[in-house]
């Protein structure tokens, strides 16, 4: 558009010449044309829809992953081109299901060249759908090959690691280009990987075979498969077979890390036997557990139908009691293969990974896997009973005392992969993010509570469980479903007005989170003074010192900086904000310590915590009164004997 510029004088002028002309006709030698502006460039014509037929082929693709040193994957790819095809549209995998929004990282694709009959074939990138790629193929074209660099991130600044010296995660979405216009289900693919010469691999795929050298060639499967089976492999590497159908895939830093002493093995199986009794049937052939124990690979925890992929720092055997919290992750992406996998939200399963998904569901999709995954754990014996109610206690305090619970539903959370894109943020109390996780794991074990007072504790969710998740053994397609189908199912556990208590949860703003299972499940949520054991092992995963519930902030305890401060908590009152470092406590030097105790002699002295922080080049006092005390939530039995939450955490017989 033609920029358009006004000037003071220039209105002067025209003021003027509108008053001259009012009091005598004048003549004007010049009068510039109006101002027309300008049309914008028409868009290009949309992707084309996908359709459910065949592809005419079988695409080939081989992947070098021998390059660790610098992270870059080298890939070639060998699709078929039907007679008489003139034009290609080519996509990168934009929504990977699981991810819950656009995630795609087309900018590390580099390198590309297309060749067709030994000629070179020109690409152009669309300017909309920036991970389409249109091609003009020659005349008489019935092969074409795609070859490309992944530069994986060498750093965290660039995003996760995938790739070091000892250990690698291929993820084929990264690694992948398909041709457009087609469901990725129909997709017929061949994949081939070589690895450095002497590592292992786990993978839910199966080799139709090797040719040594770490060259190893898998079945046939549709695309839609290859997306949903990883690979991790490394150097140092173990694996272990629950149960005939489910196996322990474990990459590790090194030898030590893989130390998992039988009993530790037997928790895992436990969990595979504990999930069975609960869905009542398996919806996988074979399933793999892709557990990395690294300090150098980013973590990650993703689901898929056959396998997930599980990243977790280094300690996760060898320091078995000190890291109760990393232990919920398996739990909750095997969980994922019945809910997320078997069973999806119907506008969460789409035809290819450039239709965009809808998280609608994820209060269910993830907040339920989320409650079954706390269930399973302590069910297992991965983590114990205890400390799964103090997991419990921490995030019934948290969704009772978050601000932004006043003025957003939880329902709206469900967008926030899309809308944050998962970045920090400074008020995460205020704006909310991703609470259907846990809001949606109390709403579920609202819902629990509810139906054991209905029928007298004889059914639970695990009704629903097998009812809705259960099924076909054996059987790993996609079932969808609409809210309509969860209320239908509730309510052929026991009757009741579940699209009400659904709705009251779900999309109506509420001040207090649903604790109303506490007491129907024989506890109650109190604070104490002393923080409970999985408090003090959470800290210390975390790297913080939280004070949430007294001063209404949290300090990383590396950088002695507050890493959250809770909206309209004391610490907020009085002016802080994320970031400040804490450099000295009633003029003393800081330490946590020193800080605790002067929230203690507050409860009694009644003075003010005088608190010393610097921002930047700037130094800042800030005056707490706050008398509360230290406080860390717990929850506290009510009675005798097994009360209902006791029996829901029981493993079953």
């Amino acid at each position: 558009m033609k920029p358009v510029r006004f000037s003071f004088s220039n209105l002067l002028l025209t003021r003027a010449a509108f008053c001259l002309a009012a009091v005598a006709p004048i003549a004007i030698a010049h009068v510039e044309p109006p101002l027309t502006l300008g049309t914008s460039a028409p868009l290009p014509p949309p992707l084309p829809v996908p359709q459910d037929v065949d592809y005419p082929g079988t695409i080939r693709l081989s992947v070098d992953a021998t390059d660790v040193a610098r992270r870059i994957f080298r890939v070639r790819e060998t699709i078929p081109i039907a007679a008489g095809t003139t034009q290609l549209i080519l996509l990168y995998p934009r929504w990977i299901p699981g991810h819950h929004a656009p995630s795609g990282p087309v900018d590390d694709l580099v390198g590309l060249r297309f060749t067709a009959g030994g000629q070179s074939v020109a690409w152009t990138r669309d300017p909309v759908a920036t991970q389409a790629f249109h091609l003009d193929l020659p005349a008489g074209t019935t092969e074409l090959t795609a070859e490309f660099e992944y530069v994986s991130p060498t750093d965290v600044d660039q995003g996760r690691v995938v790739m070091t010296p000892d250990m690698l995660n291929i993820q084929w979405n990264l690694l992948t280009l398909y041709p457009a216009g087609f469901h990725v289900r129909r997709i017929p693919i061949v994949a081939a990987v070589t690895l450095p010469a002497e590592w292992n691999y786990g993978t839910a795929l199966r080799s139709s075979g090797t040719t040594g050298g770490g060259h190893a060639q898998f079945d046939t499967v549709s695309l839609e498969t290859l997306i949903d089976s990883p690979i991790f492999a490394g150097r140092y590497f173990r694996r272990e077979q629950l149960t005939p159908r489910v196996a322990l895939d474990i990459v590790a830093d090194n030898a030590a890390e893989l130390a998992a002493t039988p009993e530790q093995i037997g928790r895992h199986r436990q969990l595979v036997v504990q999930a069975d009794k609960l869905f009542g049937a398996q919806h996988f052939d074979h399933y793999d557990f892709l557990l990395a124990i690294s300090d150098r690979m980013g973590g990650i925890g993703l689901e898929h139908h056959r396998s997930s992929e599980n990243g977790v720092k280094t300690g996760y055997f060898t320091k078995w009691s000190d890291q109760p919290g990393r232990r919920n992750l398996l739990p909750h992406e095997f969980t994922h293969s019945w809910n997320g996998k078997y069973r999806r939200g119907e506008d969460l399963y789409t035809p290819d990974y450039n239709v965009p998904m809808r998280n609608s569901l994820l209060w269910v999709y993830e907040g339920q896997t989320q409650y079954w995954g706390y269930v399973l754990q302590a069910r297992s014996g991965l983590v114990s009973k205890d400390d799964t109610l103090a997991a419990y206690a921490s995030i019934a305090a948290s969704y009772d005392t978050i601000p932004g619970r006043q003025w957003r539903p939880l329902s709206d959370t469900t967008n926030d992969p899309i809308i944050s894109g998962r970045r920090p943020q400074p008020w995460l109390s205020w704006q909310r993010n991703e609470d259907y996780y846990n809001e949606g794991l109390l709403t579920w074990l609202d819902a629990d509570m509810q139906i054991r007072t209905l029928t007298g504790g004889k059914k639970s969710l695990d009704d629903f469980a097998r009812a809705f998740f259960g099924g076909k053994d054996g059987d790993w397609g996609t079932a969808t479903y609409r809210l309509e189908d969860v209320v239908a199912t509730l309510n052929s556990v026991v009757p009741y007005d579940w699209a009400r208590f659904l709705d009251e949860h779900v999309n109506l703003i509420q001040p207090h989170a649903p604790l109303g299972w506490l007491e129907r499940g024989g506890y109650r949520l109190v604070y104490a003074k002393e923080p409970t054991a999985y408090w003090k092992s959470n800290e210390a995963l975390r790297k913080v010192s939280d004070l949430t519930y007294s001063l209404g902030f949290s300090i990383d305890s590396r950088e002695n900086a507050l890493a959250s401060v809770l909206w309209d908590g004391p610490a907020f009152k009085a002016g802080l904000a994320v970031g400040a470092k804490l450099l000295a406590v009633n003029g003393i030097e800081y330490d946590a310590d020193k800080l605790k105790a002067a929230i203690s002699a507050a409860q009694t002295n009644g003075k003010p915590i005088e608190l010393l922080f610097k921002e930047g080049d700037r130094f800042q006092t800030a005056s707490i009164p706050y008398t509360g005390g230290l406080r860390y939530p717990r929850l506290e039995k009510i009675g005798l004997g097994e009360a209902w939450l006791d029996k829901l955490l029981a493993p079953r017989k």
